[in-house]
């Protein structure tokens, strides 16, 4: 999943760069379902991350009330399991997030920019 949300993150920028105005449309419409795909995606692993953490804070306690070493191969393994998970959602939530800026890129002629302005105005 790393490599396709990156492979998409190169293609979106360059398409942005090289896409005509009647052809916004388009790039629009097929960026919002792939931005729905990945958010689905970072949330499942949100929640499998979490779980994890949990899981290791659980055997960390379980280790201090129990003092047994077999609890502490848990704690590691289930370390060596978090450190990946966590990469993984960060690199899935920033690369959302960079679909959302590209999506407000392609948006800029639909009067989405005006908008903001003027909803930024006024809360001054």
């Amino acid at each position: 999943m790393e490599r396709r949300i990156l492979d998409y993150l190169k293609y979106i920028e360059s398409a942005i760069h090289g896409c005509k105005s009647e052809e916004k449309k388009n790039l629009r419409a097929e960026l919002l379902i792939q931005i729905g795909f990945f958010a689905h995606e970072r949330l499942v692993h949100l929640i499998v991350t979490v779980v994890f953490a949990l899981l290791t804070m659980i055997a960390v306690v379980a280790f201090l009330i129990t003092e047994k070493l077999v609890v502490i191969g848990l704690v590691v393994m289930l370390m060596v399991l978090l450190v990946p998970y966590i990469r993984h959602y960060f690199i899935l939530e920033n690369s959302v997030q960079k679909l959302y800026e590209y999506y407000d890129r392609l948006s800029e002629d639909s009067g989405w920019e005006e908008y903001k302005k003027s909803a930024k105005d006024g809360n001054k």
